[in-house]
């Protein structure tokens, strides 16, 4: 039993070879004639060793293309489809005898197919070359038929030679086969017919009823925040200013430098269109109702980098399901990422951030001359850029007392500390603020050599640093025994008792003259602020003094 099991098993399994085999060499048979052409190499055509054969079959297939189109001419398709034809049943396991009869069938196939061809055809242009639409095959046979049944008798012969040898072939009965197409007829008349009555009494019934003016359901467009930046400047613009003159500028002061030094940049408009926006927001809540999420956009906050997309999620809905979307999201919206907030703190509403099509600079000028920036009361502001709608970002330096910056090459790290000690120049005065500027390449800090804020020219010696931050370091504590003794707890505090005069003299605080028989009064301490460009490489150089230094300041 288990031995005719096998022997069954082995036998698909041939026949499921034998189809893939078959199919293999059909395939190779319809290309190579698909490709042919007549200035391949053939047994009817030579061509030297270095020409190129355009044939997909190579030099087998230009020869074997060739022979067949010229022996059968178009018939030569009914070969590859006979072999597909008979893989196919061997695949599907439904057996395929190849019967005496159906060898003859063949052969008589494809003698009335060229021989009728030839008769109707005749000479055809193939692939830029004449060539019988039948073939030698069929020019012959049409040839002998015409000489004995002229041209209708030939028709009428090779005709019925084709319908026997194609039932013969394909096993088919010819009135079972007029039967189904029947059948096949009389069930399309049918539903056509069905079809026509429900239409037609569609129709009629319309016509009845009266017309009801339909009303247009207008959906709601998000709204859009207007960016505020224009009209700030065009209220600015309207306002009279006042002339100043030469007398109102105290002589010898220090002055804080103008912003006018810097690029004037004209302010445009915030991200990107209105009508973008909306198409952007109907995109939105179109993906996320492919994953199953309904909801409406109520806002949207163009910014300069970003837009944010406020979300009312509808009822059920629940909002860890949207938090998961974020990645599925940046794929459906083609954008390099998205980011989910859910929910907005304080609002109801799930926040989605969309990058722009296309950035927008944002300019130092823009940020120092926003009234954030110029009535802040922090001690040491800086100027970090603008957040995802727009409104700048400040920050207050002397609550970081370490800020590292770090990042690839081109990301913007250079950029970004010259925005922030320019922000404090542009604020502070050479007495409040000081710098200690450490540039051991000699690259991004030489610009800043001789400013009135500078406390000693800008270190270039890496060695030389490590004195300078032991000198910070001492410097650092000296100020902690002043301010300790003067009964306060921050710098700010001891500089308001320095300008009302209620600080004692001691020997921490005094500055004696050349004489020394007079000490000066204890003057304010100003912030000292130290920056050091490329930190790695002076790590290289003096790690253990460097590294010891920027642990003990704060």
């Amino acid at each position: 039993m288990k031995k005719m099991k096998k022997e069954k098993k082995d036998y698909k399994r041939s026949k499921e070879i034998a189809g893939v085999i078959l199919i293999a060499v059909a395939l190779f048979l319809l290309l190579c004639l698909v490709s042919y052409s007549p200035s391949d190499p053939s047994f009817t055509h030579y061509v030297s060793g270095d020409a190129k054969i355009g044939n997909y079959g190579g030099f087998i297939g230009a020869y074997l293309s060739d022979s067949l189109l010229k022996s059968f001419g178009i018939t030569s398709y009914l070969f590859p489809i006979f072999l597909i034809m008979l893989s196919v049943k061997l695949l599907l396991n439904r057996g395929f005898k190849v019967s005496t009869s159906a060898v003859i069938g063949f052969i008589g196939l494809v003698f009335s197919t060229a021989a009728l061809l030839s008769i109707r055809y005749g000479t055809i242009r193939f692939f830029d070359a004449d060539l019988n639409s039948g073939g030698v095959v069929g020019f012959f046979s049409s040839r002998f038929l015409d000489s004995y049944l002229n041209h209708i008798g030939s028709y009428i012969f090779l005709v019925v030679i084709f319908l026997i040898s194609l039932m013969v072939t394909l096993d088919l009965s010819l009135v079972s086969l007029v039967g189904r197409v029947m059948v096949l007829t009389r069930v399309a008349l049918s539903s056509l017919r069905a079809f026509i009555i429900i239409r037609v009494e569609r129709f009629k019934r319309k016509k009845k009823t009266p017309k009801v003016e339909k009303q247009k359901i207008v959906r709601d467009a998000p709204v859009i925040i207007e960016d505020t930046k224009l009209q700030e400047k065009e209220k600015e613009k309207k306002k009279l200013q006042q002339t100043t003159f030469d007398f109102l500028t105290p002589k010898g002061a220090y002055t804080l430098p103008p912003l006018d030094l810097l690029d004037k940049v004209e302010t445009k408009s915030r991200g990107m269109k209105r009508e973008s926006l909306i198409m952007n927001a109907r995109l939105l809540e179109k993906k996320l109702a492919d994953f199953g999420v309904e909801g409406k956009v109520t806002e949207v906050r163009p910014g300069p980098v970003i837009s944010m997309f406020e979300l009312e999620p509808a009822p059920g809905v629940k909002i860890n399901k949207v938090a998961n979307l974020a990645d599925d999201l940046a794929m459906a919206l083609k954008a390099q990422s998205v980011r989910i907030i859910a929910p907005i703190p304080g609002k109801a509403v799930i926040g989605v951030e969309i990058p722009n099509q296309g950035r927008e600079l944002v300019h130092l000028r823009d940020v120092l001359d926003n009234d954030k920036f110029l009535e802040s009361k922090y001690r040491l502001p800086i100027a970090l850029g603008e957040d995802i709608v727009g409104n700048p970002m400040i920050a207050d330096l002397s609550r970081m007392p370490h800020l590292l910056i770090a990042g690839t090459t081109g990301s913007g790290k250079s950029v970004s500390l010259n925005a922030m000690i320019c922000s404090i120049i542009f604020k502070a005065m050479p007495d409040d603020v000081k710098f200690l500027m450490i540039d051991p390449k000699r690259l991004e800090l030489s610009g800043y050599e001789g400013i009135p804020h500078l406390l000693h020219p800008v270190v270039v010696n890496p060695k030389k640093a490590s004195h300078v931050l032991k000198w910070a370091v001492e410097e650092m504590e000296r100020r902690y025994k002043v301010i300790g003794e003067s009964g306060v707890k921050s710098i700010e505090l001891y500089n308001k008792l320095v300008q009302k005069g209620q600080v004692p003299v001691h020997k921490d605080a005094e500055i004696p003259d050349g004489a020394g028989e007079e000490e000066k009064p204890p003057e304010k301490l100003p912030y000292l602020i130290i920056v050091i460009d490329e930190l790695a490489d002076l790590m290289m150089v003096a790690q253990r003094n460097v590294e010891e230094s920027l642990t003990r300041l704060a």
